[in-house]
């Protein structure tokens, strides 16, 4: 059986559509835009070895969980450090993981995008 579609609602929150795919807020299946001036632009930079077989990856957490800014941003680092890495999203957080210990020049490369690094 197919299923059914809202037709009525009294409810104007029900009734609101999305402006990128045009179906109703309740059945949107588009990603959060990014919305930068909410982000407070802090990130948790990280060193982890656990699980990893000894080898040490630079983690970079609390970056926002946009798809395709988690992209830009990874392969942008990536290219810079001349290193492998991924990003993955956690929730409503992001996290780019990047191989071995490249803390300094993370954070300096952060720092000329302004955005302040906190952790070891």
């Amino acid at each position: 059986m197919k299923e059914t579609k809202l037709v009525y609602t009294d409810d104007p929150k029900k009734a609101q559509k999305c402006p990128r795919c045009r179906e109703y807020i309740s059945e949107c299946q588009c990603d959060p835009q990014l919305d930068l001036s909410k982000w407070d632009k802090i990130v948790v930079l990280r060193i982890e070895k656990c699980g990893r077989g000894g080898k040490i990856v630079t983690v970079i957490d609390k970056l926002p969980g946009n798809e395709e800014f988690l992209k830009n941003l990874a392969k942008e680092l990536k290219t810079k450090l001349g290193t492998g890495g991924t990003f993955r999203r956690e929730g409503i957080n992001g996290i780019i993981e990047l191989q071995g210990d490249r803390r300094d020049k993370i954070k300096q490369i952060l720092s000329k995008m302004n955005i302040t690094c906190k952790g070891v």
